[in-house]
């Protein structure tokens, strides 16, 4: 029955976005969407490779208004729907939004309870289960106009929390990884309107949904190399983890190469899955800013450049 419902919840969902953005309320561009409908079609995923979409975050309704984009067919099962993770103060704070988005495919994450809750660990078993699940990499709503700058003048996204590394590093094997962006949502859904304003989107938004080229597993397997002195981590974090106690495919990886060296474990070696789980989430952060940058140019906001 559950399963009855949560389809039913979900097919609801998205045709109510697929209609709202059709309807002529606001304009949507979408490119690259074939990259996502070629890994949910690929039979790979019977085998056990799941699927991970990373984007950023402008609005609260970034999820679920972008899967508007999708065909309808979609909607209609959980093979190719998304897993997504979903604040417990937000989302889950009485019983009808809780049975809401559980049979919306959220898992239920708790904000300070660290990488190691139900709600990553279930998001790991999904992927090798062959599904998707979908990140957003900051863990919050930052829009556009909160981006800081960096020295040359270039808005950056902010941090990706660490877990987004432990749910890639861990699957079984690498999953499909494709990086995305969205412009005008944060236009759509502004924040810091009063109330009841802030309960309404904007009419005549400019919306776009872009999906980049899936991150090559080489390029991930290169945070294995980290050390303490990158300035993509910090050494800082104390986690009792050592190379022989990493897993999934990642990890098989890391031991393999720990174990070839023959070194004897020592203080640096203690915090290795740290590190690599830090570095993992900066190759992802890299990945979706330099998408952004792409698409949006420098100040990573507003609508996409003219060809």
């Amino acid at each position: 029955m559950s399963a009855v419902l949560s389809t039913a919840t979900i097919s609801a969902v998205g045709l109510l976005c697929k209609a709202f953005l059709n309807s002529g309320l606001c304009s949507v561009e979408v490119n690259g969407l074939q990259t996502l409908r070629n890994a949910l079609e690929n039979s790979k995923r019977n085998t056990g490779q799941g699927i991970v979409t990373v984007c950023n975050h402008i609005s609260t309704l970034d999820d679920p208004v972008v899967w508007g984009v999708l065909p309808a067919r979609y909607y209609f099962s959980s093979r190719t729907t998304r897993w997504a993770l979903g604040a417990s103060d937000i989302m889950f704070t009485n019983p009808v939004f809780s049975a809401f988005f559980t049979l919306g495919q959220t898992l239920e994450t708790f904000r300070g309870n660290g990488i190691y809750q139900d709600a990553v660990n279930t998001a790991i078993q999904k992927i090798d289960q062959g599904g998707w699940v979908h990140l957003y990499g900051e863990g919050k709503v930052n829009q556009p106009n909160t981006y800081t700058l960096d020295k040359q003048g270039r808005a950056c996204l902010p941090r990706f929390k660490w877990g987004i590394g432990r749910i890639l590093m861990e699957a079984n094997i690498p999953p499909v990884v494709i990086p995305m962006w969205l412009t005008g949502f944060d236009q759509l859904m502004p924040e810091g309107r009063s109330f009841p304003y802030n309960y309404f989107p904007r009419i005549g938004a400019r919306l776009s949904v872009t999906f980049g080229d899936p991150i090559p597993a080489d390029e991930i397997l290169e945070a294995l190399d980290v050390s303490r002195t990158d300035p993509d981590v910090d050494d800082s974090e104390d986690v009792p983890d050592t190379p022989d106690q990493l897993k999934g495919w990642l990890g098989d990886q890391a031991t393999k190469k720990h174990d070839a060296t023959g070194r004897v474990c020592n203080d640096e070696d203690h915090l290795y899955a740290s590190l690599i789980r830090q570095k993992v989430t900066a190759i992802l952060h890299h990945d979706v800013e330099a998408l952004g940058r792409s698409v949006s140019g420098n100040l990573l906001g507003g609508t996409p450049r003219d060809a």
